[in-house]
């Protein structure tokens, strides 16, 4: 088949403009007004962005003249799915690609395969390199393991290079092997906070066919609060690996025409209110209105009132309010904000100009674009709030938190009503004898690029120190502190403004510079309260200023987290507990026997903002950043071996050749129908990723345990799954297995087990996929509404798959694990609206067939699944049903043709 003909610029819309540096190319969206194809002042600025890029890269082929005029009519549409419709496919390509050590290493891991596979083809291996910008920052491998001193830095520092030797060897290879690939060393700060103060430049500069072009900055990164960049005017959002390495290999996001939500902003922040708080009530608004897989585009006059670190904060909780980007276009603050941090005049000139040249740029002036829906909050409702104690979106004011904790330890967690201190338990520690109840806060934790990257919150939450201290406060020793700032300008201005001894005294030392608590890796409580916990079923409580508190992922011995802003998880801290009234009772007796509450330390907008504007300078920015790549020393000093194909170790238990494409074959084999397929696994609704991906820590009596104590690996370094990725051995085994699922299969139990059919053998999850390969036999998951809610964890899908999951039935999808099953090959099958697996009689029981499965599958087209349920020894009864195949486009059904993303991508190259 001959090689299609390119186009160049169809629709003539490049033009030159004045960069205040010289001239540059630009695409032109109002030629596409011009031609009457569109009204740019009518379409959302986010839209404007994914048009742009549609129009700059038209050559016919990838993208169509066709899909440049679909876009460019979003206005008719309003992106809302005609009844019947496939919806209209959207070929996006990012300017670049941001990645996090824990879902990079699979990366990377999938790439060094890839040039593998490729060589045992008989292809060029050189052929597998990035074809866009890569960078990978390390920040999710720190962990809390010392707290509370002044080496607690340097300690998890030393554990940190001490657990992941191999992955960082690892790293540090693909760094010197793959072109286009940048990494930025641990200890530098976390993937968003570094992204917005650093790697994001607004506009780039490139080359087109006819030489310099600028074009809007844009990117998909691996983890799902890759969102937070939104803020600054930069379209980004969270995708699966799967997806990312497509995008790295030059191949576009393939998406849905969105539907775009408006949320006007009006008022500004009342006293005593912060962003967090503000954000926790966002995320409650938006969930009720409904944004799944919705862009949301934030306007009104509102929007001038917020500083750029507020609009980050509310940006990077899109996943949590459950839209894939929340975003808010370029203006005088973008501007400024860039200034700030350090940007070169020309960097922030280029922005500018390019902006206002392009309609990108907003003023209060700019007429408010046609949206699919909207929704309107004053900002000066906002008041002071928490979430939880399991979802971001159950928002809490702080004035009802000690009635929402005593009606959630009854109603949430089949306990009495508090009575005073009945459960209170004594502690020994340190010398020391304490109590410990329900409620006892035992982690309180500044931690997540949320907050850690807004300085008014950062500073707010030192003032709250100051004056706790000044007024003789201090933590309860039940209490484990944490600081992890999301990067090194964060300490550089506590110093500058004299915090951070005050931060130090109550025990809120510097722990590391990455995610820590928000992701799990809060580290070990001390075992005199653990066994306390345990020993007596405590409901015992965290308070962290992260994104997320889902069941089980914080820590296993704490079943109550709530969010919360950085001051408040120091006023928790103090108070040591979430059975209080702040506004009532005290947080604890200060200097002479003296009561002293929240309102006494609480510091005023005004103190803040004083503080913020003499201690947050640009200098900082530009010191800590400048020659990033090179800054760490222990980095530095990390050997590398080989060449360009990576040279795989089969005794390493952190990286391994993944199965994927071991046995791949030049040519696609036709899709097949699936036959006497058994469920592995009946869930319920809102079950994560953190149900499915293996995350967090890796008990010893797991299969993933197991399996390392058998390689040699003692419990001490098991290290966690987040940091074990690059080696689906334990990663397989490690699927389902979290401490909190709860599997219909197995009734009355709780963590990742199931019932071995026809036998009824009760066995791990892992046990019984790897008992029914043997067996021959393919599986399905029965799953509920939302289900891959979460994180972007690729292993949610790739653990799927390397179990033997060939179909999923659920309600409903969260958006990135939809599209990862189909990156892996895993069918996604949607029931109609209203129905459920548990609303059909199902019990997963049953033998599935899908005999409507084959080659001519369609996107989105409706299938039947026969369902066979054995009467005892006398016969069997027979249930069919709809289901929807979620397969959204063309391009997916290639990859699940192909066997997912990997195996289409690799075919591609070999051929040409």
């Amino acid at each position: 088949m001959a090689a299609p003909t390119l186009k160049q610029d169809p629709f003539q819309a490049r033009d030159t403009f004045d960069t205040g540096a010289g001239q540059a190319g630009i695409y032109r969206l109002s030629k596409l007004e011009q031609l009457g194809l569109t009204k740019v002042a009518e379409l959302p600025f986010s839209i404007r962005v994914l048009l742009e890029s549609l129009l700059r890269n038209c050559d016919g082929y990838v993208v169509t003249e066709q899909d440049v005029k679909n876009l460019a009519n979003w206005t008719e549409s309003r992106g809302v799915l005609a009844p019947g419709s496939d919806g209209v496919e959207v070929p996006f390509k990012p300017a670049r690609v941001v990645l996090q050590d824990f879902t990079g290493v699979p990366c990377v891991v999938d790439l060094a395969a890839m040039r593998t596979a490729m060589q045992r083809l008989g292809g060029d291996p050189k052929k597998i390199n990035p074809l866009v910008p890569v960078d990978l920052v390390i920040d999710h491998s720190v962990q809390v393991d010392f707290f509370g001193t002044g080496q607690s830095l340097d300690q998890n520092i030393e554990l940190e290079f001490s657990r992941n030797a191999e992955r960082y060897e690892f790293l540090r290879w693909g760094q010197t092997a793959f072109d286009n690939f940048r990494v930025v060393p641990p200890g530098t700060g976390i993937v968003h906070q570094v992204n917005l103060e650093y790697l994001a430049k607004g506009v780039f500069i490139g080359q087109d066919h006819a030489g310099n072009v600028a074009y809007p900055d844009s990117l998909v990164g691996t983890d799902s609060h890759t969102t937070m960049i939104d803020g600054l005017g930069v379209v980004g959002w969270g995708v699966g690996g799967i997806e990312a390495e497509g995008v790295m290999l030059g191949q576009p996001i393939y998406m849905l025409m969105p539907e775009v939500v408006g949320m006007k902003l009006t008022g500004s922040l009342p006293p005593g209110a912060t962003a967090t708080d503000l954000v926790l009530m966002v995320t409650q608004q938006l969930r009720k209105h409904g944004v799944v897989n919705k862009f949301v585009e934030f306007y009104g006059s509102g929007v001038s009132t917020m500083s750029l670190a507020d609009r980050a904060t509310i940006a990077n909780m899109s996943p949590e309010y459950g839209a894939t980007m929340g975003f808010f276009p370029i203006d005088n603050e973008t501007l400024r904000f860039l200034e700030r941090t350090g940007r070169t005049p020309s960097e922030v000139q280029l922005v500018e100009r390019y902006a206002k040249e392009q309609g990108l740029f907003r003023t209060d002036d700019s007429p408010a674009p046609v949206f699919t829906s909207t929704v309107e909050l004053d900002l000066s409702t906002v008041e002071p709030s928490l979430a939880g104690p399991k979802r971001p979106q159950d928002r809490i004011p702080l004035a009802s938190m000690k009635s929402a904790w005593s009606r959630d330890l009854v109603e949430t967690y089949k306990k009495p009503a508090p009575n005073g201190h009945a459960t209170a338990v004594d502690v020994q520690l340190d010398g020391k004898t304490f109590p410990v109840e329900h409620g006892s806060v035992v982690i309180a934790a500044i931690t997540s690029c949320t907050n850690t990257s807004n300085p008014s919150v950062m500073i707010a939450a030192g003032l709250v120190a100051k004056k706790a201290v000044e007024h003789g406060l201090t933590v309860p020793p039940h209490v484990k502190t944490s600081l992890a700032p999301g990067s090194r300008v964060v300490t550089d201005y506590f110093e500058k403004a004299g915090l951070d001894t005050y931060l130090d005294k109550i025990g809120f030392n510097t722990v590391g510079y990455g995610c820590t608590t928000c992701i799990g890796n809060s580290g070990p409580l001390p075992d005199p309260i653990a066994n306390a916990v345990q020993s007596n079923d405590l409901i015992v409580s965290g308070v962290l200023s992260g994104n997320r508190n889902f069941e089980g992922r914080i820590n296993p011995h704490v079943k109550a987290n709530y969010l919360a802003s950085p001051p408040l998880v120091v006023a928790y801290a103090l108070a040591g507990t979430t059975d209080v009234d702040m506004a009532t009772e005290p947080l604890g007796t200060g200097t002479g026997g003296k009561a002293v509450y929240l309102r006494d330390i609480w510091p005023t907008h005004a103190e803040v903002k004083s503080v913020v504007d003499a201690s947050v300078l640009p200098e900082m920015f530009q010191k800590q950043y400048d020659n990033v790549w090179q800054k760490n020393p222990k980095w530095n000093a990390i050997q590398v071996t080989g060449g360009e194909l990576y040279e795989w170790d089969p005794k390493s238990t952190y990286i391994q050749e993944p199965p994927f494409l071991v046995d791949l074959t030049p040519e696609v084999s036709p899709i097949k129908s699936i036959t006497g397929a058994r469920c592995l696994a009946a869930l319920g609704d809102s079950v994560t990723t953190d149900h499915i991906s293996p995350a967090g820590s890796i008990a010893k009596a797991s299969p993933a345990g197991k399996f390392l104590v058998e390689n040699g690996v003692e419990p001490i370094d098991f290290n966690s799954y987040g940091a074990r990725r690059g080696n689906d051995r334990v990663m397989t085994r490690g699927t389902f297995a979290n401490i909190r699922i709860r599997n219909h299969m197995a009734p009355g139990t709780e963590g990742g087990v199931t019932r071995h059919l026809p036998d009824g053998e009760v066995l791990s999850i892992y046990d019984a996929a790897m008992k029914y390969k043997t067996e021959g036999t393919p599986l399905v998951i029965l799953a509920g509404a939302e289900y891959g809610t979460g994180s972007s964890r690729d292993w949610a899908a790739k653990g799927t798959f390397l179990m033997g999951v060939r179909a999923v039935i659920a309600t409903s999808y969260e958006r990135i694990h939809r599209s990862n099953l189909v990156g892996m090959g895993v069918l996604p099958l949607e029931l109609p609206a209203g129905t459920s697996w548990q609303s059909l009689g199902l019990t997963g029981e049953e033998i599935f067939d899908f005999p409507e499965l084959n080659d001519d599958l369609k996107p989105r087209q409706t299938m039947n699944v026969v369902a066979h349920r054995k009467l005892g020894t006398d016969g069997e009864t027979t249930l069919t049903f709809p289901v929807t195949v979620r397969i959204d486009t063309p391009v997916e059904l290639d990859y699940y043709r192909n066997g997912g993303i990997l195996h289409t991508v690799t075919r591609k190259l070999l051929k040409g």
